[in-house]
């Protein structure tokens, strides 16, 4: 190389190291005045003055580096300690230009003697080797997080709500109790390594321009169901297909040919399997529900409408609901079908406005479709028939989340979310104040209400329970089986109850909670409940130092927000401004729950961790910033004008707008710190953590708007369920980084993964086939909200056939 480029690579170095000072000092000056470390102005004069003097071409320009970065590890180690995971953003980059200041090319301009260029040459190794301590204290802290707290429990007294022998997987948890156990046992933690793809599918049901904007979402994330030979899935068009569970070879595909342009999020969990004899035409039925609102009745073995059932084979959804524009009621989860009912709620298009489309849970007949019940929370008694020309009470919580039941006690368990709007509750009614984020036992015959339990009070954080409990039987004091159940939050709280009255089986205590400030006209609960009988799954509070990113400049930046935005633990108040919310809608556990081994009563809980900021601002404020349009309201017959953003709430009929985003950095980075998911094994027995460890890697995480990535193994953001077998296996996809995995329920070791299409945000499910093997299946069809890949399709594994 030619000494007139070496020259131009050190004046560009030069302006590089300078450049990393001066963000130092502007954005750390900022951080100062905030009330943050003054260490980055330290920092910041010492990699500006170095940049200087390398511009001179004076070699004290390169010392000075040097000193500053070992200043800079210093620093960084008395903050964070000896974490890999932390210590990257504050040195990894600095390192690296390190590395390269230390090239020969570099450093020859700079000295005139060869001993001096020498040595400036190997203080390169001070930066290749903190480079290499960052690897191996992040791979030792991923180890050190894998924590062994308890025994694994024994086997105990058989479970009445668990799965016996049947290789039918009929529900999303198998059975009506939620459980996700099977009692199959032919894959074991000794073979699991020798699964195989089996077969695949392909739905045909994919993207479509424009799904995957602005906050929409397209999400594969079907379990299906299985029943005799054949598997059911639904498409997140609500496309309905038959496949062979052997061979995944297509038997039927129904398609509703429904307009989806309305819907915000495209997805379909799941389906529900009906069989009743006396049906002449559809005995065997297949419920699902379209994108517009209607429930429709298949023929299981044929793929044909049930006309018999409903209006010829459909029934609205939108009936008695009042004013519902298109896109703002439909269902994500598959319905309870139990003792001749066909149970279900609805996802309402919440946070846009008060007095939205009610969330009343209504059953069906199984075999005519028609409406036997309705427990609408706004009506006096709950389930009294609506009058002529009567509507459901509108804004009312609704119980959008999977649905489980106990058939002998004839119980089906609705987790409710919260009223319309979320962020704001100055205008709620007694009966949403009575049953936003509560669990709610009615009778499955005729909707009678048994009992309640609420998990948070007043919320306006968007805690809602996102899916039924578990049910399970433990032993009591004297060893007697009570039946239990076990209620998985959004915040990572558990609840341990009785199901046959809602009485709490563990402690949960009231405490005392931020109030202020708050938004004009709200009254915030005093206090919230915690489950202190439990363990608790939510993260600590947030701290400076936790701040993330994927450089030392966007983590600075993070550090900076910390400080501007207003956070005060888990019920942070929402106020004018911007606000930290941690945990947030999203969840520590979503939609998906947790799984129960019925034998040895144990919990598996995967869970994320992922703060999300909070902007309250005026009405008028959204509309000035385009944000939002002016909307007169329901029965104005002006059309609804939908958001800029799906993360804008225009919460309309209040003051209140708000905008709820992940807490990025400039680059897309996690403004926290990892892990950013573990899975948990749980004795419920004991009500201890047994083990708990971090899960996943950020090989496809989507910091620079690809889906390659160093296989980090930080744990990573997921969403998906996981599902246990009697041979003590663990099955999960859920992961950003596109694997399946399988681990040893007794110690939680990671067994077996396998690299799926694309992302695995579904629970899978297992099943033995017709020529004797068992077979585990997952959808491999990708998350918006995770930015992981979109895919249509099923994957099936199994053992080879000839082992």
């Amino acid at each position: 190389m030619s000494d007139k480029k070496k020259g131009v690579l050190t004046f560009v170095s030069g302006i590089i190291v300078s450049l990393c000072g001066l963000l130092f000092l502007v954005l750390g000056g900022w951080l100062a005045a905030e009330g943050g470390t003054p260490w980055y102005l330290l920092a910041g004069t010492g990699y500006l003055a170095s940049g200087i003097l390398i511009l001179l071409r004076r070699s004290s320009g390169l010392w000075l580096y040097l000193l500053t970065f070992i200043a800079s590890v210093i620093w960084a180690v008395s903050e964070v300690g000896l974490d890999g995971w932390q210590l990257m953003p504050r040195l990894f980059v600095l390192a690296l230009l390190g590395v390269w200041l230390s090239l020969p090319w570099i450093v020859k301009p700079l000295f005139s003697t060869g001993r001096e260029k020498r040595a400036a040459t190997a203080s390169g190794l001070v930066y290749i080797i903190v480079i290499a301590a960052i690897f191996y204290t992040g791979w030792r802290v991923t180890d050190a997080r894998f924590v062994t707290h308890a025994p694994f429990p024994a086997p105990q007294t058989a479970d009445s709500a668990a799965t016996t022998g049947s290789n039918d997987w009929r529900y999303y948890g198998n059975n009506p109790a939620g459980q996700r156990y099977s009692p199959l046992a032919q894959i074991t933690p000794a073979n699991v390594s020798q699964l195989k793809p089996a077969w695949r599918y392909d739905t045909g049901d994919v993207m479509r321009k424009g799904e995957d904007k602005a906050g929409r979402e397209y999400n594969f994330e079907v379990t299906p169901v299985k029943v005799g030979d054949n598997l059911y899935i639904c498409t997140p068009h609500r496309q309905v297909i038959a496949l062979d569970a052997t061979t995944g070879k297509q038997l039927w595909k129904f398609d509703p040919h429904t307009d989806t342009s309305a819907n915000e999020y495209l997805a379909c969990r799941g389906v529900a399997y009906s069989s009743v004899a006396s049906d002449p035409e559809c005995p065997e039925k297949i419920i699902s529900t379209t994108a517009d609102a209607r429930m429709v009745a298949i023929n299981a073995r044929t793929g044909k409408v049930c006309k018999n059932f409903g209006n010829a084979g459909y029934v609205s959804l939108t009936d008695r609901m009042g004013e519902v524009p298109a896109g703002f009621h439909f269902i994500t989860s598959q319905p309870m079908v139990m003792d001749g009912r066909i149970v279900l709620g609805g996802w309402i298009y919440d946070n846009q406005s008060a007095g939205e489309p009610s969330g009343v849970v209504r059953a069906y007949d199984e075999q005519s479709g028609q409406l036997a019940w309705a427990w609408d929370m706004g009506k006096n008694p709950a389930n009294a028939p609506l009058k002529a020309g009567e509507t459901y009470t509108r804004g009312t919580p609704n119980g959008w989340g999977t649905y489980t039941a106990d058939p002998k006690l004839g119980m089906i368990y609705i987790p409710l979310g919260n009223a319309t709007p979320d962020y704001y509750g100055g205008q709620r009614r007694p009966f949403d104040e009575q049953y936003s984020s509560a669990l709610v036992a009615l009778d499955i015959h005729t909707g009678e209400e048994k009992w309640h339990f609420q998990t948070v009070h007043h919320d306006v954080w968007d805690f809602d329970l996102p899916i039924g409990p578990t049910l399970i039987d433990l032993p009591d004091t004297q060893g007697n089986l009570t039946p239990a159940l076990v209620q998985t939050t959004k915040m990572g709280q558990l609840f341990l109850l009785d199901r046959r009255t809602g009485k709490p089986l563990a402690q949960v205590t009231e405490k005392a909670v931020p109030t202020s400030p708050s938004l004009p006209g709200e009254h915030l609960s005093a206090t919230q409940p915690f489950s202190t009988g439990m363990p608790d799954l939510s993260p600590p509070a947030l701290k400076e130092t936790d701040a993330w990113g994927a450089t030392p400049f966007d983590q600075l930046w993070c550090r900076v927000q910390f400080h501007r935005y207003r956070y005060q633990g888990k019920f942070t108040p929402p106020a004018k401004g911007t606000s930290i919310a941690y945990p947030a809608f999203d969840g520590v556990l979503d939609w998906y729950g947790a799984s129960v081994d019925p034998a040895h009563k144990v919990l598996i809980a995967n869970t994320s961790y992922i703060p999300f900021t909070m902007q309250m601002m005026t009405n008028q404020e959204a509309m000035d910033q385009g944000l939002i349009k002016p909307w007169r309201g329901w029965g104005s017959g002006q059309p609804y004008p939908k958001p800029k953003e799906f993360a804008v709430g225009p919460q309309y009929g209040t003051s209140w707008a708000a905008v709820v985003k992940p807490w990025l950095s400039a680059l897309g980075a996690p403004c926290s710190t990892p892990p950013w998911g573990k899975v948990f094994a749980i004795d419920l027995t004991s009500r201890k953590i047994i083990w708990e460890r971090p899960v996943g890697t950020t090989r496809d995480m989507n910091i620079f708007g690809t889906h390659t990535n160093a296989p980090l193994p930080t744990g990573i953001f997921m969403i998906g369920g996981n599902i246990i077998t009697r041979s003590g296996l663990i099955f999960m996809g859920a992961t950003a980084d596109d694997y399946l995995r399988a681990f040893d329920e007794k110690s939680g070791h990671e067994l077996w993964r396998t690299r799926l299409p694309a992302g695995g945000q579904a629970t899978p499910m297992t099943y033995l086939g017709k020529d004797g093997r068992q077979y585990v299946v997952i959808a491999a069809g990708g998350h918006g909200g995770l930015g992981t890949r979109s895919g249509d399709a099923l994957m099936a594994y199994a053992l080879p056939a000839d082992r």
